[in-house]
């Protein structure tokens, strides 16, 4: 597994996640996750609260890739890896119990994201090429 720097997860935590699957026919689907955290150090997850065309894609064995940039610091970061659903597990329990206490809508499911390559997305000769990879 590739590992996140406390760089990396201060970014995470700072920043907007965009997350890309892909349907059955290969049509791409890119959106939006403002739940998006750092799990652990080697694991990104986020709440899945619309059950819309991302999750239908996971549930269909799309692979997921997440990505944060920030325009203003023109740097940015991917991450690559196998993804698993938690629906009725303790990692889906601590994240139903965090959604009550903040007043957020209960996700439908806890999509993690082992992390097997990290990508640098910052602007410049850089952009697009491996940091770390298991």
């Amino acid at each position: 597994m590739a590992q996140l720097t406390e760089d990396m997860k201060e970014f995470i935590k700072n920043n907007l996640a965009w997350v890309a699957t892909v349907n059955q026919d290969g049509i791409p689907d890119l959106g939006p996750k403002m739940s998006m955290f750092v799990l652990d150090d080697s694991h990104l997850a986020y709440h899945e609260r619309t059950a819309g065309q991302t999750y239908r894609n996971l549930e269909n064995g799309s692979p997921l890739v997440v990505a944060f940039v920030n325009f203003e610091q023109k740097k940015g970061y991917r991450f690559r890896g196998e993804v698993v659903l938690h629906t009725d597990d303790a990692i889906y329990d601590e994240q139903v119990k965090l959604a009550n206490e903040r007043g957020t809508k209960v996700p439908a499911c806890v999509p993690v994201l082992e992390i097997s390559e990290i990508d640098d997305l910052s602007a410049g000769a850089k952009a697009g090429t491996v940091i770390s990879h298991d």
